[in-house]
């Protein structure tokens, strides 16, 4: 059964748009720093620091996707915020405090709810767009 689930997430994620993609790692991101926080508050040391580590890695893959030349000042601005959030969980890990995991999970919450915005309204902006273009018939009367 876990074979199957894996190849299921497998495809799923290889035949994700990019969209898709990127609203997936925030969702990876929170569910693993919502398992760190359960095990801060726990005082289990390994498993906090597996999940804060699985974070770490989504958001410094979020930070190497950014391109600078297309995003200007949002990649900037988002590199700097990705760099915050890898501090953050450094001294989470280190410290042990869930404040900073707290952090964390509501600056990922506010991109991630911004980003699905975003997104959303680009469909409808694409769809919209592609009503306007309406074929025509050899004759040139709409089909």
């Amino acid at each position: 059964m876990k074979n199957a689930y894996q190849k299921y997430k497998t495809t799923a994620i290889q035949s994700a748009s990019r969209e898709k993609l990127l609203l997936m790692m925030y969702e990876g991101a929170i569910k693993f720093i919502k398992k760190a926080l359960i095990a801060a508050e726990q005082k289990q040391i390994a498993e906090r620091g597996t999940n804060i580590g699985r974070a770490y890695d989504i958001i410094l893959e979020l930070n190497n996707t950014l391109d600078h030349r297309v995003g200007g000042e949002i990649s900037k601005n988002l590199e700097q915020l990705y760099m915050f959030l890898t501090e953050q969980l450094t001294k989470a890990n280190i410290t042990g405090d869930p404040q900073y995991l707290r952090n964390c999970q509501k600056i990922l919450e506010t991109l991630y709810e911004g980003w699905a915005v975003a997104i959303e309204q680009l469909k409808k902006e694409e769809n919209k767009n592609a009503l306007k273009v309406v074929p025509k018939t050899a004759n040139g009367e709409k089909a």
